[in-house]
């Protein structure tokens, strides 16, 4: 693991899996013992296409007249994922479902701005 996934590991136990995507170089990491864990091939197609994918259109729609993205968030059935935008790339965040996923955004960017990642 990485000290940035070292760190959003220690947010939160509801923090289920972080992945790091920046210049073609995909970093993944998973709590251990989850009860539900996915498949790490799963989610390596996850952070390679779908999220850089979703991460483009929602900043190009944005970019139109809403002001800009922030951030991503989905819902899947047994979990939220966070997306990113961070130089060179995103990061992927999976959250426990009971978690409330909005009240980790600003620690997560306190970690990324620590890291270089953000702007403060």
């Amino acid at each position: 693991m990485s000290p940035v996934s070292d760190a959003l590991f220690r947010l939160s136990p509801a923090v289920r899996y972080v992945a790091l995507y920046r210049h073609g170089v995909l970093t993944m990491a998973e709590r251990p013992n989850l009860h539900v864990p996915s498949s790490t091939e799963s989610d390596r197609y996850e952070e390679l296409l779908v999220n850089p994918t979703v991460l483009t259109l929602t900043e190009q729609r944005g970019d139109i007249d809403c002001g800009g993205l922030e951030f991503v968030l989905i819902r899947y059935g047994r979990f939220f994922q966070l997306v990113h935008r961070v130089p060179g790339g995103h990061l992927s965040i999976s959250i426990e479902p009971e978690a409330d996923p909005l009240a980790l955004v600003p620690q997560v960017r306190r970690v990324l701005a620590a890291a270089g990642l953000f702007p403060t």
